[in-house]
């Protein structure tokens, strides 16, 4: 142990006469060759870690140190200077590391020993990817500690080209596994130590300005990165000219920040330079173009330019898999991006597969706690919870927020989206008390994170307002729906899903309402909306075939509500499977429609199908199945 060592030294300082660890450290030292002695002064510069050998040779190959280290190691073992603690890997005791760093000033090879061992560690720091997986995190684990001794204490032997990879190695190997805390310190010394070596204009203060606003953006800290993200474009372009890989990065990473923040006009002109320019700059065939690629259709996707953005995502994760390799976490994020999609187009089907196998490459490459594994399971939740599988989705729902929570603190975007999806979820179960505070939470933390201004704020208007008219709470839902839609309209203009669902949502409360007159134009423009911008095919044109249909049927208009209504649960059972819930609402409204007529005995068999499937999927005692069996017993008691 390495108490041992100080013991057995101090019984041969005892047996010198002389007093003090350093005497007999001293009486030690000078036994030993030259070679043993530069070896234990290269030792003295790791940190008081645990040193992999391997480590040990590459800082000694890059000091010129050409004599038999395995044979002067074991001679620091036997003389105390150096333990084992396994299989090629050692230790320096605190005390030792301290004498020896002494006799390190007093040789001539001082500058050459350090300057080697900051060359090591930088090849090791520059190995270090933007998200490492498990094992390289596990081979890198064990360097850490001597990167943060090169970055903290040996600077100055750190040449021009070197100084920026120590810190860029740590801020990578935090950052990529969500640890943003402790990457934090190591972004902000980077710019820092740029800053103070190279003067304000220089490649590397650019780098290290665009790697911090990079940290932020992850932190949703949106308002600190963009200044950030702007001063590194503007110096590139100064720097650099205008045709640079590294202009296109900025262009990018700008373009990114701005579609997190719902501003689509300004990031897609953004993306699809950074996309030329990389094909011009890289070739076609590079994994910066495909995540170009990619983030173009996640744009696309975000407007509902739904037939845009698939080709592009296509291309980009067969590009992904011939580039990387299939088992890489850029394919696993372009397997999400594919399936949220899939999602968005109601092709479910299609959709869970793919998210299933992010999920499970994820888990793999990237270890139990991730960011990135996080938003895995708040997908595929969300693609059950779409499914009507609420059972499936509220474990994962419940497990992606406590790891976001976890890992990005409670004042993150991603906690709120978690919120309101926890909250959509209870919300159609008719679980209204445990929604509403979740709803109203992640509506304020959207304010307080994203501005007044964002889609998601939108969204968080639009479901609060849906929780309080599915309980009659009218007066407070307009106003909110009537926000929300203006908001939705400004930011994504006026041909966008997101815009056809708030018609409907208005639309609605009209209906719930009496207002037929008001709601009728709402509906019919959601309508044709939804089947310009999503096609003829999806659930929420099948949504709003029944809203439609339900109007008509208010008003009495039964041979114009029964082809909608019919047309409607079609299409549910062909997207949705026989057991959705919205496959129950069709055929209750349809049953409604034929009890009204007095066709009691087409009416019967599907309330009672519809009440089989709520009973199964939401619960005896959720309001939609209360509905359906009192219409069925209301049917049953009349036609009796």
């Amino acid at each position: 142990m390495l108490k041992d060592i100080l013991a057995r030294l101090q019984q041969k300082q005892a047996a010198t006469g002389e007093s003090g660890v350093a005497a007999a450290f001293d009486l030690n030292w000078e036994c030993l060759e030259p070679e043993a002695q530069k070896l234990a002064c290269l030792l003295s510069l790791f940190a008081l870690a645990p040193i992999p050998w391997s480590l040990v040779e590459s800082a000694a190959s890059a000091s010129n140190l050409e004599f038999d280290l395995k044979a002067n190691r074991s001679i620091l073992i036997e003389r105390y200077l150096l333990q084992e603690l396994a299989e090629e890997t050692y230790q320096i005791h605190e005390r030792i590391q301290e004498l020896l760093r002494q006799k390190l000033e007093e040789l001539a090879e001082v500058d050459e020993l350090k300057q080697g061992f900051c060359q090591a560690m930088v090849a090791v720091a520059k190995k270090i990817p933007q998200t490492p997986t498990l094992i390289e995190i596990a081979q890198a684990t064990l360097a850490m500690p001597h990167i943060e001794e090169v970055a903290t204490i040996y600077q100055a032997w750190l040449s021009n080209d070197q100084l920026i990879w120590p810190f860029a190695g740590l801020g990578r190997f935090y950052q990529g596994q969500g640890a943003y805390e402790q990457a934090l310190p190591w972004r902000k010394k980077c710019l820092s130590a740029t800053r103070e070596r190279f003067g304000d204009e220089h490649p590397d203060v650019a780098t290290s300005l665009n790697n911090l606003a990079s940290l932020y953006r992850s932190q949703g800290r949106y308002s600190e990165a963009e200044p950030l993200y702007v001063e590194a474009l503007t110096m590139r372009k100064r720097l650099l000219g205008n045709e640079h890989p590294d202009v296109a990065v900025s262009l990018n990473n700008l373009a990114l920040l701005y579609d997190s923040q719902g501003r689509y006009s300004k990031a897609k002109p953004l993306y699809i330079e950074a996309l030329t320019m990389k094909k011009r700059l890289l070739g076609d065939e590079h994994p910066d173009v495909a995540t170009s690629l990619n983030n173009l259709a996640s744009l696309y996707r975000s407007q509902g330019r739904y037939s845009k953005a698939e080709p592009l995502y296509v291309e980009a994760l067969a590009m992904t898999k011939r580039l990387l390799g299939d088992e890489h976490p850029s394919v696993a994020t372009s397997l999400n991006n594919l399936a949220y999609l899939y999602r968005s187009q109601g092709r479910y089907s299609e959709a869970e597969p793919l998210y299933v196998e992010a999920l499970a490459m994820r888990k793999r490459l990237l270890g139990d706690e991730h960011p990135s594994v996080a938003t895995s399971l708040n997908n595929l939740a969300s693609l059950y919870d779409s499914q009507g599988r609420y059972s499936e989705a509220e474990p994962l729902y419940v497990e992606a927020l406590a790891m976001r929570k976890r890992l990005l603190g409670d004042e993150h975007p991603s906690v709120a989206t978690s919120l309101n999806n926890l909250a959509l979820l209870y919300d159609s179960q008719g679980r209204y008390s445990e929604a509403e505070p979740l709803y109203v939470e992640a509506l304020a933390m959207r304010k307080r994170l994203l501005g007044d201004e964002h889609p998601d704020v939108a969204t968080s208007l639009n479901n609060l307002a849906l929780l309080y008219d599915s309980q009659g709470r009218y007066s407070e839902a307009e106003p909110l729906y009537v926000e929300a839609l203006t908001m939705t309209k400004r930011l994504l203009g006026d041909e966008h899903p997101d815009v056809a669902t708030s018609l409907n949502n208005l639309a609605s409360l009209y209906d719930s309402q009496g207002s037929y007159s008001e709601a009728e134009p709402l509906y019919v423009e959601a309508l044709a909306m939804r089947k310009r911008l999503l096609g003829d095919e999806h659930p929420d044109v099948a949504a709003s075939l029944n809203n439609l249909a339900s109007l008509y049927d208010s008003q009495g208009s039964y041979s114009e509500a029964e082809p909608l209504y019919v047309e409607a649960l079609a299409m549910r059972k062909r997207l949705l499977g026989d057991e959705h819930p919205d496959v129950a609402t069709s055929l209750n409204n349809l049953a409604s429609l034929y009890d009204s007529q007095g066709s009691y005995s087409e009416a019967e068999p599907l309330y009672v199908e519809a009440l089989a499937i709520l009973e199964q999927q939401l619960g005896a005692n959720h309001p939609n199945t209360i509905t359906v069996r009192n219409n069925l017993e209301t049917l049953r008691r009349n036609n009796s």
